[in-house]
């Protein structure tokens, strides 16, 4: 309750009633997190009616981006330095649907995971936001706790004798859209933005100047270089001359690659090259790294553009490996978590049913690093599986559980509070009690 009063101000007080129900019936949910199934958890199913819970997301006076931004400013309060720059991971997922009424519901292509996952599947896409960091006691992984959401609503084309449909933002503009609303938040901080590939593109031209990309880069891009200074009369250049294209800027002799330490990921042989990606991005200076793994030099591993020129090609490799944590939080909040198990049809109450279940994963984890017992829990796990030495640190099952455990303990303490009234008889048997013992 620490935690969630701080989330206060973005309800009305009917509303964050019902908000803390919901979030304690959603953290408590063993089985499917429908929403009768949170109401169930909550201990509120024949106390109160469950279309209480279907009014909350389907028509109460609140807003996921409020939430989310007071949320991120705890978090930023609380976890991240003053002086240090924001790390903000987006990226797109899919959460499976069924049923011909789902509001926004289409055929998309779920990218998460190992290729032997990705695939098509039916259900609703959200561009999500997450800051990144690492979290006190929480040992050396990196963290991503999503704060901000966009419902992506893929365009259709128009059918012969109807009206064109409306026109909808693409998956790169909801992003652009997340990306300035946490720039305009935090106007004098730094804020980097690391995403895959499809977050590389025009919709990510201009953005605030406190906010940097890094993204990875498709093969066929081709890199110009700066534009010379303007001699004579006439227009000046825009750009350079050609650099090259990715595989061809990857041709380049071995001399004009080195090896260089990546902190926490080993060694790496990378090429860095500055210009312009004048295609795509026009006049942004951008640097391009070309990396090798260093036990096959001849390969292209991957290629990264930035629009920051001062780091080094070590904390950008660090940074962009930091992208991979977004992807974890998507699978621990699917298959952990629960969410996106909700069942409801209503646009409104589909825009903000996922929003609410990511934002409680959120609040999961801050509530473990403010007052979890990581130590006990580790040793408990290793305990139970004496096997598993490799364990050092807790995993989202080990939040989720201590969580679990404080809330049946608050509840049992409730239910019974300590009787004081009668205390324990010290007084020495009497004779016959003790012949008989």
């Amino acid at each position: 309750m620490g935690v969630l009063s701080l989330l206060a101000p973005a309800f009305t007080a009917p509303s964050f009633e019902n908000f803390c129900c919901l979030a304690y019936g959603f953290i408590a949910r063993v089985g499917e997190h429908t929403i009768t199934g949170m109401w169930q958890a909550a201990r509120l199913a024949g106390r109160v009616h469950h279309s209480r819970a279907h009014w909350f997301f389907a028509r109460a006076r609140w807003s996921a981006d409020r939430l989310g931004v007071i949320l991120l400013d705890f978090l930023v309060e609380r976890f991240v330095d003053a002086s240090a720059p924001l790390l903000v991971a987006i990226d797109l997922t899919v959460f499976e649907r069924s049923g011909r009424k789902v509001h926004a519901a289409w055929w998309l292509y779920e990218g998460d995971g190992p290729s032997r996952y990705r695939q098509m599947r039916y259900g609703n896409g959200f561009v999500v936001a997450g800051l990144v960091l690492r979290l006190p006691g929480l040992g050396r992984r990196v963290w991503c706790l999503p704060v901000l959401f966009r419902l992506w609503i893929p365009g259709r084309a128009p059918r012969r004798g109807r009206e064109a449909p409306e026109e909808r933002l693409t998956q790169t503009e909801l992003a652009r859209e997340l990306i300035e609303l946490i720039a305009a938040r935090y106007p004098h901080r730094r804020i980097d933005v690391i995403g895959d590939g499809a977050y590389a593109c025009s919709a990510m031209r201009a953005l605030p100047d406190n906010v940097t990309l890094t993204a990875r880069l498709r093969n066929k891009a081709v890199i110009y270089a700066p534009p010379s200074p303007p001699m004579g009369r006439g227009r000046p250049r825009k750009k350079g001359d050609r650099l090259g294209s990715v595989h061809e800027l990857a041709q380049a002799p071995d001399s004009s690659w080195r090896q260089i330490d990546v902190p926490g990921q080993g060694t790496a042989i990378v090429r860095a090259v500055s210009g312009l990606w004048y295609p795509v991005w026009k006049s942004q200076p951008v640097r391009v790294l070309l990396v090798r793994d260093r036990h096959r030099k001849t390969e292209l591993g991957i290629a990264i553009i930035t629009t920051d020129t001062h780091a080094t090609p070590a904390q950008l490799l660090e940074r962009y490996a930091n992208r991979w944590t977004i992807e974890m939080c998507f699978h621990d909040a699917k298959s952990i978590t629960g969410v996106g198990q909700a069942r409801n049809r209503n646009p409104q109450a589909v825009e903000r049913t996922v929003p609410f279940g990511l934002l409680c994963h959120t609040i999961t984890i801050a509530w473990y690093a403010l007052h979890g017992n990581p130590h006990a829990d580790v040793a408990r796990a290793r305990k139970r599986a004496p096997w598993y030495r490799a364990k050092r640190d807790p995993s989202m099952p080990d939040i989720l559980a201590s969580l679990r455990r404080e809330l049946i303990k608050a509840e049992f303490q409730k239910a019974h509070p300590p009787d004081h009234k009668h205390q324990q008889n010290t007084a020495p048997p009497s004779a016959p009690r003790r012949t008989a013992a």
